[in-house]
């Protein structure tokens, strides 16, 4: 909520009776409107809670300064927003809210598995899934208390092997003012607050990103959007679809502000103010570093937690890192959230057949590096076969020696590599006691094929002598 006058604010604006509130009500905000008769309310940086009392405020004649409670309502509902880009000829992963299994059972029928699942009222706090059969399925939607016309089920199509893409901008009457496009290490899939941020990207098409930000124009526009907001997108072959939109500050805006050096936040307070304000120059945007920003987990204090990375978010904390190249701002990333760089032995269950194809360039790497190689059956057939030497290790469930879970107990794995292939009865009681044996013995884990293969890039092209330590005015 901010107080000023408008009669005499300058450039250098002066925001006052900033109030931050752990837990927002409507009742608890009005109270404070009340006592403080604020020019206006500010609902686009604190998350969501705040966002989703926009329409309450607007109710009551509180002026929400920046996008409009309706516009914010428009992109919020899902139903309006899909109508909205349906209208503008903008792509979306094919959805449905599903009241009944036979409902369920012909959308699945008809755009096939996977698909992600958002239950409106789920137990044991799983928000959503996705499912890669009709056993899974069934399984997750267990967890629902019903389905009904009072608990429909959102379901949509889930693309397989496609870029995430982060949009963040600042637009002014619904026209961007500044931006800045980030990529997923990770396929999507992985909750973009848990995911792995690159920016500036640097594995998209150019014709992708010419793509990203025609179609983020377009809905800025749509939306009348004056304020900061974040655009979430699939890339596959340059085909384009938006995941979805938000009128409020993503976690990335300070991430990229650092990178840019260019203050994103205080740019959409001055546009929300109605304040002079200085357009970007375009030459801002070429740099010659790269920035990666990771997340950092608890899953050591969360006892039994499988600490496997999906669409629900997980994490607890992030680190932002630059570095001159990817493998230089990726080394320091992850170094910082607690991985270590593994001295000798490796531990290595590569998932399904396309996970286990592309993670065998990392193995052929640790392997050229001289790292000892350790693999579970399925990865232990696939590497040999590939000509890459390593020694067989049996799940908990094979009365087989050596047993992966004792090699982990004596300390003779530095690190472990387990990516889950399903959601089945062996790989959630082999899996998971592999996973949270590393967890539980301080053990570097990596369950994401694309992360663990950048990570072992990094670490197997430079060293931590290679690392320079700058500060981030050097940059």
């Amino acid at each position: 909520m901010i107080n000023y006058n408008p009669e005499t604010v300058s450039t250098d604006y002066d925001m006052c009776d900033r109030l931050y509130f752990d837990e927002l009500t409507f009742e608890r905000v009005m109270d404070i409107i009340d006592l403080e008769t604020p020019h206006g309310v500010i609902v686009s940086t604190g998350g969501q809670i705040p966002n989703n009392l926009a329409m309450k405020l607007d109710a009551q004649n509180v002026p929400i300064l920046g996008t409009t409670a309706k516009d914010i309502d428009n992109c919020e509902d899902r139903d309006q927003f899909s109508s909205m880009l349906d209208r503008i000829g903008v792509d979306q992963p094919e959805w449905a809210a599903l009241t009944s299994m036979d409902d369920m059972n012909s959308f699945i029928d008809r755009v096939g598995f996977p698909v992600l699942v958002r239950p409106s009222y789920v137990l044991s706090g799983a928000a959503m899934n996705v499912c890669s059969n009709r056993e899974e399925l069934e399984k997750f939607l267990q967890l629902a208390a019903n389905i009904s016309q009072e608990h429909p089920v959102v379901v949509s199509k889930f693309i397989e092997h496609a870029k995430e893409i982060d949009f963040d901008g600042v637009a002014k009457d619904g026209e961007i003012i500044a931006y800045a496009i980030s990529e997923h290490v990770e396929f999507a899939g992985v909750h973009s607050g848990d995911a792995t941020l690159q920016f500036p990207p640097q594995k998209l098409y150019v014709e992708t990103v010419r793509r990203i930000k025609r179609i983020s124009k377009q809905i800025a526009k749509e939306l009348h959007i004056s304020g900061p907001f974040n655009c979430q997108y699939m890339a596959k072959d340059n085909d384009i679809l938006v995941i979805e939109t938000n009128l409020r500050a993503s976690r990335s805006f300070p991430f990229v502000s650092k990178v840019l050096k260019y203050n994103f936040i205080d740019l959409a307070t001055k546009i929300m103010l109605g304040v002079p304000f200085e357009k970007p120059n375009k030459n801002l945007f070429d740099l010659d570093y790269v920035g990666i920003k990771a997340s950092q987990f608890s899953f050591n204090r969360l006892q039994k937690a499988d600490p496997v990375l999906g669409v629900d978010m997980a994490s607890t904390g992030e680190v932002g890192c630059i570095g001159d190249d990817t493998s230089c701002a990726l080394l320091k990333s992850m170094l910082s959230v607690g991985l270590r760089i593994p001295k000798k032995t490796i531990l290595l269950s590569t998932g399904d057949a396309k996970q286990k194809a592309e993670m065998l360039d990392a193995a052929k790497e640790l392997f050229k590096n001289g790292y000892e190689l350790f693999a579970t059956g399925g990865t232990y057939k696939y590497l040999t076969e590939q000509g890459i030497e390593c020694k067989e290790v049996f799940w908990p469930s094979e009365e087989k020696q050596p047993q992966a879970l004792d090699m982990l107990r004596n300390k003779e794995i530095d690190m472990v590599v387990n990516i889950p292939k399903n959601h089945s009865v062996s790989e959630l009681s082999n899996g998971y006691k592999i996973r949270r044996a590393a967890i539980d013995l301080n053990v570097p884990l990596l369950t994401n094929s694309r992360l663990a293969s950048a990570f072992i890039h990094a670490f197997c092209t430079m060293s931590l002598d290679d690392i320079n330590i700058r500060s981030w005015q050097e940059y």
